[in-house]
């Protein structure tokens, strides 16, 4: 005779972490934690790698897609197991506690650090386009056949994320409240963007590169382009890092996610509209700011500098919402006695995770210093989607596994709507390994070099009955 699993109505409230965030906040978390460098900055690197308007709306639009079917999927995980760590705790009951390990392992070294110095290095980007002096090259350096250039803009990252770092050391609620602030502006940029763009700018596209053939060459350049774009759609998935901070997270985990990715998908097909309609597609192709680049061409040096101001603030405030939601995945391991104890080091009058924090900032600190727009955010995407697959299959363990567990949403269209976001996360990280195998290579290193902690802190006598998202013993 088959136990019947326990209904997770009641969760455990944590006596540490505040559950501080409403509606609103979440949704502003998830929209500023999505927009921040990409949309303003990655369509260049898209048509370079398609060659073709068409196929750079096509990944606009199906990235869109692909994510909102995983926003289904994390709603449900989310409302249904609304605790800190989000798919640590996921995986952890899904699939088994060395995948959830691993997801932690590899948030805290590589996918939160990665993130972070990749939207810090943005947010110098812009800074770079108002003062060009920032991107002037200070040395370069050669490493066997990688070449590397070193400018101002690096160590100015760094200290960008030391300031990013020590706002979130202050509260939780203090977080929500800047997060709606800096999403307000950014949304607001997008929109002025747009609607003046495309009423007072001139058309100045002359064509939209060469006919799209069908074809594997042609399929695997839109692969490539969504690279770029998954880089600027990710960002739907962190609430549910802060699930035992949200007030009634059962109904406002969903509704954020949801309400969050819809609106920023909207917003990120009018504004490819507007630099298509502006520029041409081989000055698309070869700016480095095409953002800004298609605002100059109707609101001049002095209103471009001002929309760049903002895009930068937007950055920043993406970048701030990165640490917040990426310090609880170490807290909530070390909670659990399967990470460095230091980590679950709360600041007695803040609450916030000053361990974590101080990890996931070092690391990005040193990334930093080491690293540019570009080379990071492929790293980033590799190593976040992996994960992605593996969450969607512990979505359908789970199903099977724990029936009677109270699921205030159930994902849409389930299970299609989740295989695809299943295939597809495991497409974009099989071509991504191809087109970068040296940088992939090196991000499944880092994931795999978990294992061995992982049997170690396993026998450790803290760890030999952690408890799940009820507080119900799973030793």
């Amino acid at each position: 005779m088959t136990a019947t699993l326990p209904k997770l109505e009641k969760h455990r409230e944590p006596s540490d972490l505040i559950r501080g965030l409403r509606l609103w906040p979440a949704i502003a978390i998830v929209i500023g934690d999505t927009i921040g460098t990409g949309i303003f900055l990655v369509s260049s690197d898209m048509a370079r790698a398609t060659g073709s308007a068409l196929l750079v709306f096509a990944a606009w639009f199906a990235g869109g897609l692909i994510c909102l079917f995983g926003a289904f999927c994390f709603a449900e995980l989310g409302a249904a197991f609304p605790e800190a760590g989000g798919p640590y705790v996921y995986l952890n009951r899904g699939l088994g506690r060395l995948w959830g390990f691993l997801f932690g392992w590899m948030t805290s070294f590589l996918q939160m650090p990665v993130g972070m110095a990749t939207l810090a290095a943005g947010f110098l980007r812009f800074i770079g386009f108002l003062f060009p002096i920032v991107a002037t090259p200070l040395f370069t350096g050669h490493i066997g056949s990688y070449s590397f250039v070193f400018t101002s803009a690096q160590p100015l990252a760094a200290l960008v994320i030391v300031v990013a770092v020590g706002v979130n050391y202050l509260s939780v609620r203090m977080g929500g409240a800047i997060q709606v602030l800096l999403t307000s502006l950014k949304i607001g940029t997008i929109v002025l963007i747009v609607i003046v763009g495309l009423l007072f700018g001139k058309v100045h596209a002359t064509h939209a590169g060469p006919t799209v053939t069908l074809g594997m060459g042609t399929f695997r350049a839109f692969l490539t382009a969504l690279v770029p774009a998954m880089w600027a759609y990710y960002g739907f998935n962190e609430l549910g890092y802060l699930g035992a901070e949200i007030v009634s997270p059962q109904k406002n985990i969903p509704r954020a996610i949801l309400l969050g990715l819809v609106t920023v998908a909207g917003l990120y097909i009018l504004a490819n509209i507007f630099y298509f309609h502006t520029l041409s597609f081989s000055h698309i192709a070869q700016s480095q700011h095409v953002a800004s680049d298609a605002v100059q061409t109707f609101a001049g040096s002095r209103g471009t500098a001002a929309l760049t101001l903002a895009m930068a603030i937007s950055a920043f405030g993406a970048l701030h919402v990165m640490i917040l939601a990426g310090a609880r995945i170490p807290y909530a391991m070390a909670a659990d006695g399967v990470f460095f104890q230091f980590a679950k080091r709360l600041h007695p009058r803040f609450r916030s995770p000053s361990g974590a924090l101080f990890l996931v900032g070092s690391l990005a600190l040193l990334l930093a210093l080491t690293g540019t727009f570009e080379e990071l955010y492929s790293l980033f995407v590799f190593a976040v989607w992996i994960f992605f697959a593996l969450t969607a299959i512990s979505l359908f363990y789970l199903r099977k596994k724990e029936p009677d567990v109270m699921r205030p949403y159930r994902a849409w269209g389930y299970p299609w709507s989740v295989l695809v976001f299943l295939v597809a996360a495991l497409a974009l990280t099989v071509n991504l390994w191809t087109v970068r195998p040296v940088r992939s290579s090196l991000g499944l290193a880092v994931m795999l070099a978990g294992i061995p902690f992982f049997y170690r802190w396993r026998k450790a006598p803290s760890a030999s009955a952690p408890k799940d998202a009820a507080g119900l013993s799973r030793g």
